[in-house]
Parts: C-alpha cells; structure tokens; sequence
C-alpha cells in the first residue's frame, strides 16, 4: 500500500489542552493507522527542520519512507484552534514550506502497489502519482479538502472519476455538488464512474452507497475527545491498510472495513497528534470494532 500525503508539524489548541510542533500531516495519519494491517510506503516532502526522531518513529511502525523526499526549507507548518464544537477547527497559521511546488517521485519500488491512498494535495499532483505507476492498482482510494474544491471543483471531479473510492466529509460533499442533501450528493459521485460513494460525517460515522444498497456506519460515542485533528486521514488509512490486508473488495467486506476506519479514528480523536495510535493494539481495535456491532444490533 502507498500513501500520498502531507508531513507536518501542527501547533495546536483545544478545549482540553495544547501541542506544539507535534508530528502531523495527512500522510502521516493515514499511514500510521494503515500500519495496523498492511505496510505503507509514503510519498511526500519534509524540510531540514523535521525531526529525526518522527522518521525513527514512522520507520519502527514498518512504514516504507523511500518516497519521503527531504528539501531545502521548512516542513509544512498548521496552526489550529478549536473551541466546543470539536467538528470546527480554526486555522490561525499556515506555512506550506516545501510542499508548494511540490513534485512527487514515486519510487521504483513502489511503482507495482496494487493499493493507493491519495491524501490530500493538488489534484493535479494526486493524478501525476498515479500515472507514475507502472499499471492501475486493484484499489484507488483519493481525499480532497474545501480548499482544492473552491480553486477548481471540476479538477477534484476529475480525481472522483480516476478513484475508485473517493473519500469526502458532508460538507466536502455538499460544497462540491451544490446540494444540502447527502443522498443526492452520494448519487452524483455514483454518477462519476464510481461503484460506491462513501461520504464521512465526522462525529455522526460514514455513509456507503452503491446503485443498489445503503449502509450507515455509526460514529463510536466518545466521551474523551481531545484532539480530532487527523481523524479523517486515519479513517481513510485504516480503510484503505485493511482492505489491502484482506484483498476483498466485496460490499460486505467494504462495510465491516468501514467499521474497523471508524473504530482507530475514534480512538485517534482521544489524545493529541499521533499519541493514541502510538499506543492502541490490534485487540483494541478488535474490542471497539465488536462495540459497534452492539450499538447497531437490534
């Protein structure tokens, strides 16, 4: 599996204490929860400045970094605030450093993967990486942001149709269709080449559509949310790293994938940056996955 993404340094604040410079970027987050079933290799850029002691961190977790170009510059640098409601966060800075411009290489080695995460960057750089490699990969897996959907929608409609998922929160989702309604905003991405449409919904879990079915997966009710900053990508991680993992890209196998995403990026949300995914075991994950279970049962 191969995972193209930001590597960041955060600061941030919450309701419930702070961080400074702590280890962040969607390529990280992903490629740290994928790391709990699969062996992700990373394309991405960081600067001068980043910490050795990251990359050590990355490497223990069996985390390829042959793709990890290192520039002249800072590392890319967020800033970020949240108050009360913990679904909105406040950007106070950013510093792209090294990631503007950015021109990825994807490694010979990585050129056969048959599964691809494509985490948040320039459509145009997310379509270069996958014409790099040397056939299409059994599994597509893109991310995209408001910011990409309001300098030029159609290039992320563009990415919808070369993914075979395409991963978007509701709001992504209603920005990027011009509708308020999920169900209608599921059928345009159908509509885009597209076998199934999963729509993430924060908190509230993940909807999953195809042509002919529905499937609502619950959000795992939290009373310890400290920091939901990459929550999203480790959804997207976990998604992609379990279905690499199992091989089986069945609707039932998609729905119980979707439940093991939902399972590592609650437990994400309960600590700051990577801290809790650092410490959570495959028995962990197994115990909340049969949580939910219950929480639908009836």
């Amino acid at each position: 599996m191969i995972t193209l993404g930001s590597m960041a340094l955060d600061s941030l604040e919450t309701p419930f204490g702070k961080a400074e410079n702590a280890l962040g970027g969607s390529a990280t987050y992903a490629s740290t929860a994928a790391s709990l079933f699969a062996k992700p290799g990373i394309v991405s850029v960081v600067g001068k400045d980043f910490p050795q002691e990251h990359m050590d961190f990355l490497q223990e977790r069996g985390i390829d970094l042959a793709g990890v170009e290192k520039a002249e510059g800072n590392t890319f640098y967020w800033k970020g605030k949240y108050g009360f409601d913990i679904n909105v966060a406040e950007t106070l800075d950013v510093q792209l450093g090294v990631v503007e411009g950015f021109k990825p290489k994807v490694p010979e080695e990585y050129k056969d993967a048959e599964y691809l995460f494509l985490g948040n960057f320039e459509p145009a750089v997310q379509k270069s990486v996958l014409e790099q490699m040397n056939k299409r990969p059994k599994l597509v897996v893109s991310d995209t942001m408001n910011f990409y959907i309001d300098k030029d929608p159609e290039a992320v409609k563009e990415m919808v149709k070369l993914s075979d998922i395409a991963l978007m929160n509701d709001g992504e989702a209603r920005q990027l269709f011009g509708t308020t309604n999920l169900m209608k905003a599921a059928r345009e991405i159908l509509k885009l080449d597209s076998e199934l449409a999963i729509i993430k919904k924060g908190e509230h879990g993940a909807i999953f559509m195809t042509k002919d079915s529905f499937f609502s997966a619950p959000g795992y009710p939290l009373e310890n949310v400290v920091d939901p900053t990459g929550a999203g990508d480790s959804f997207a991680g976990t998604l992609t790293g379990y279905l690499a993992k199992t091989g089986d890209l069945g609707e039932e196998n998609i729905r119980k994938a979707l439940i093991y995403a939902s399972s590592v990026a609650s437990y994400n949300a309960e600590g700051f940056s990577l801290d809790r995914l650092k410490d959570i075991s495959q028995e962990d994950i197994d115990k909340r996955f049969n949580e939910f279970k219950k929480i639908v049962d009836f």
